[in-house]
């Protein structure tokens, strides 16, 4: 079913796409998870991932960057899904602080962030910003899980942590194309060339910073660099691998919401070039802890 553009912007989409955040919400406590005792060569494995400093900062900015928005936010429909938003990326945070204390993974200090001046802009930078990790993300979990390259009882604990990732890119990128069918026809495109901006600076940030990864200069942009820490694969099966894995992670909500459209039909052009190796790896669907 193809989607209405008059549709895009009106009291239904914003219900829609509020309402199936906030109802797909599942509700657990960081300080509850039991983390499992892991073998010499596991725990070695997750202390050599170069993610932990990356990672905790990151999350611990963007909690207060999107719960900065859910307070300045005047809908009360849109204050209540960004504010969980906002907690659950908060939750995020304490998650990875936990692991790190309960494993012995050393995080490097850093200064608590600041509340964003332009909390709207800063929600879209983000956002999109998430829509680029998060495809890559997606199919690197899936390849962790296939090589068994952390025990099940471990890795289980986070494919909650990427459907919450999902159902973030998806209010995401329905969000702002509300805002921008909100916005008057004659600062439309304005808006279109500052979006356009941003994405932008994200995809040059994000390949940059992959780049340095790859020096070994650079934490950042790991999602995009660090799939061969899980195996011999090649390019194009992890493209392949991270394609399939968002198309079904994103699968599981109502089609008449917009989903995140740039990264994929870049991937699609990226395969066209890539050489034909290995398959695909193949990733068991039925999963029980999937979010319904």
């Amino acid at each position: 079913m193809g989607i209405r553009t008059s549709w895009i912007g009106s009291e239904a989409h914003k219900r829609l796409f509020c309402d199936t955040f906030v109802s797909t919400h599942e509700p657990f406590e960081p300080d509850a998870i039991r983390w499992p005792d892991l073998s010499a060569e596991s725990l070695a494995r997750l202390k050599s991932l170069p993610i932990w400093n990356e990672a905790v900062r990151t999350e611990t900015a963007t909690a207060l960057e999107v719960q900065t928005l859910g307070q300045r936010e005047p809908d009360p429909v849109l204050a209540q899904a960004i504010a969980l938003q906002g907690y659950e990326e908060g939750r995020h945070a304490a998650l990875l602080r936990l692991l790190t204390r309960h494993y012995g993974i050393p995080v490097d200090p850093f200064p608590p962030p600041a509340p964003p001046r332009d909390a709207v802009w800063t929600f879209v930078s983000t956002g999109y910003g998430e829509c680029l990790d998060s495809f890559f993300a997606f199919g690197m979990y899936a390849l962790g899980k296939q090589s068994q390259y952390f025990p099940n009882e471990f890795t289980d604990i986070f494919d909650p942590i990427l459907q919450e990732e999902a159902r973030h890119i998806l209010f995401v990128v329905n969000w702002a194309a509300y805002l921008r069918a909100r916005t008057p026809l004659a600062l439309r495109p304005v808006f279109d060339l500052r979006r356009a901006w941003t994405i932008a600076a994200q995809l040059a940030g994000h390949a940059r910073q992959a780049v340095r990864f790859g020096a070994g200069q650079s934490q950042e942009g790991f999602t995009m660099a660090s799939h061969t820490a899980f195996g011999d694969f090649s390019a194009r099966a992890f493209l392949q691998l991270c394609l399939a894995e968002n198309e079904r992670r994103l699968g599981h909500y109502d089609p008449r919401l917009l989903r995140p459209a740039l990264v994929a039909p870049l991937v699609r052009l990226a395969l066209r070039a890539l050489p034909f190796q290995s398959p695909a790896p193949q990733v068991d669907d039925a999963d029980p802890r999937r979010v319904a």
